[in-house]
């Protein structure tokens, strides 16, 4: 059993959840919100003040990522180090991108120990951010130990920028493959809601999870035994035909959409799905209301993305040209 919740279950799990949860509480998730505006806000402006972006990078990735870092109180003056680590930590799995295993262990420990700094200038100068509530929160088991926070870290700057990313890229990307939809959400708002769980559904942005069968069960006829190592291909269940009508079309107005993005519910469902909803619905809001048009300004280009469990299949590249409203 791993030290990440992902790879976590029962009673540590369980814990581990509770005491992580207790740090985003409502005030806090009303903050996060008035800062998820503010950074769109920033960025877009940004991107149209250059007109040509490679918006993967200078667009989809910073929103996340500044969220996360105010999450976890990262100093600004430490944050394009962070986001580079980061980032190239997720490309080791890239095959256009080979990186020797040493220079990923070697890019994983330094992000482990710049967390293992933080939480400890944390807990002795506590902050107004999630990181400096998780220090000090604590069960009749006592607090979260070091590894367990370290662990939390890593997850949290690596797993909960990338699929942040993954689903505004490919949001985008579909919106200008078909304008019909991009029109309707600029004259109707309203639409906002379902189409961030369009957007969502249709990127999924995590492609499997590797799981271990508890016990002896049956999944569509087919045996499946205690112990048996199973993948779960969360793209193919968000495109399942016998439960979403038309699955191959993207339908921002459709209904009944409970797709498996998140986990598909149960103990492991996506602690940040709630921040993501939001970050996702803020940023096309700011976008479509900023913007008079959007274009692709080249072909994108898709990268396999990781740190082992959980695989991401994302846009690697988007070049994009914005105009102002």
């Amino acid at each position: 059993m791993g030290l990440m919740l992902t790879d976590m279950d029962g009673a540590p799990h369980i814990r581990q959840r509770k005491l992580i949860s207790s740090g985003f509480t409502p005030r806090m998730t009303r903050r996060l919100e008035e800062l998820a505006r503010k950074w769109a806000i920033s960025i877009i402006e940004d991107a149209l003040a250059r007109e040509t972006v490679e918006f993967v990078q200078d667009v989809a990735y910073k929103l996340p990522m500044h969220m996360i870092a105010d999450i976890l109180g990262i100093p600004k003056a430490d944050r394009d180090w962070l986001f580079t680590q980061t980032n190239d930590l997720l490309l080791c799995l890239d095959p256009e991108h080979p990186v020797p295993e040493s220079a990923r262990q070697g890019i994983a420990a330094q992000i482990f120990g710049y967390g293992h700094k933080i939480a400890a200038q944390k807990r002795a100068n506590p902050e107004d951010d999630v990181l400096s509530l998780l220090v000090t929160v604590e069960d009749e088991r006592g607090p979260l130990n070091d590894l367990e926070l370290d662990a939390f870290f890593m997850l949290l700057t690596v797993a909960g920028s990338e699929t942040t990313r993954n689903a505004i890229s490919a949001g985008l990307k579909q919106l200008l493959a078909e304008p019909d939809q991009l029109d309707a959400l600029k004259k109707d708002p309203s639409l906002m809601k379902s189409a961030t769980e369009e957007i969502i559904r249709w990127s999924s942005p995590v492609a499997y999870f590797k799981r271990t069968v508890a016990h002896d069960t049956t999944v569509a006829g087919v045996p499946i035994a205690q112990g048996d190592r199973v993948t779960l291909w969360y793209p193919s269940g968000n495109r399942d035909a016998a439960f979403f009508e038309d699955p191959f079309r993207f339908d921002i107005r459709r209904k009944n959409n409970e797709h498996m993005a998140f986990g598909g519910g149960g103990p492991h469902f996506c602690l940040g799905a709630h921040l993501a909803r939001r970050e996702i619905t803020i940023f096309f809001e700011e976008l479509l209301k900023r913007t008079s048009h959007i274009e692709l300004a080249g072909e994108p280009r898709y990268s396999v993305l990781g740190i082992g469990n959980p695989i991401l299949v994302s846009i690697g590249k988007m070049p994009v040209r914005l105009k102002a409203a």
